[in-house]
């Protein structure tokens, strides 16, 4: 175990390492755990005096939250449909979840792209988010996951006057808490590193998320590693600051998903 957490760990302080190295000790050659000098003047060349870092910082964030939003809501309500109502073509409609693993998603590009472009979504936050509003992972999680929740909490409440909305909103959501934050937190970290698509539909600087970003810096400073390092630890520290700060949901869902299965 300690062997896989070192494995994990070497590659970003390999990366912050050479982000803090002045380009003099990197020129020499050599391998160093530890540098022998240390300067942060990239560090505050990109957080003081490079704004358009915060911007793009700002623009993953607000695609990644709104497309995880939308993401449980549309998800959980198909997955509610599919295991607490019943209705016409219903198996059908699973069938087809469920075989939409099997297609490639770069199979989806030229047809999701020419949607985007007819409606005049191009080069805005829209053109990223709705494509991806509700995915056959998520649905299928879930399904998983409502199918284990009692039908008598649905029974009771429905005796006690509940609406299905209110069943839905009231019941299951809350019971699926667990699964909704793991779920949560796997978009969100899946949006915040979305490279390709992005870089197809928006073509305006300022627009940017930070993956392109990173890119757009690595290619000005082709010739400066630890400028690179640089960007690429700023691009990550949101999503260590997120895992550490719902890592004990996540950990409590996955043991919580091992005892039910």
């Amino acid at each position: 175990m300690y062997g896989i957490a070192i494995a994990f760990f070497v590659p970003y302080w390999r990366m912050f390492q050479l982000s803090v190295t002045p380009m003099s000790v990197i020129a020499e050659g050599g391998f160093h755990w530890i540098p022998p000098e240390v300067t942060f003047a990239v560090w505050q060349r990109y957080l003081f005096e490079e704004p358009i870092i915060y911007q793009w910082t700002f623009n993953t964030f607000m695609i990644a939250t709104i497309t995880t939003l939308i993401v449980l809501v549309v998800d959980s309500m198909i997955a509610f449909s599919l295991t607490r109502l019943k209705w016409p073509g219903q198996s059908a409609v699973l069938g087809i979840i469920m075989a939409s693993f099997m297609i490639p998603g770069y199979v989806n590009i030229i047809p999701l792209y020419t949607l985007v472009n007819n409606l005049g979504l191009m080069n805005s936050y829209w053109a990223i988010i709705l494509p991806f509003a509700a995915g056959p992972l998520g649905v299928f999680l879930l399904i998983q996951f409502f199918r284990d929740i009692p039908e008598e909490l649905e029974e009771a409440a429905r005796l006690d006057g509940f609406s299905t909305l209110r069943i839905y909103s009231r019941i299951i959501l809350p019971l699926s808490t667990p699964i909704l934050t793991a779920l949560g937190l796997f978009v969100f970290i899946w949006s915040w590193n979305q490279f390709l698509w992005p870089l197809i539909v928006l073509n305006d600087d300022a627009l940017y998320t930070l993956p392109i970003g990173v890119v757009t810096l690595r290619d000005v400073n082709a010739l400066a590693p630890n400028v690179i390092m640089t960007s690429l630890a700023l691009a990550s520290l949101p999503l260590f600051i997120v895992f550490l700060l719902f890592q004990d949901k996540l950990i409590s869902s996955v043991q919580m998903q091992a005892g039910t299965g």
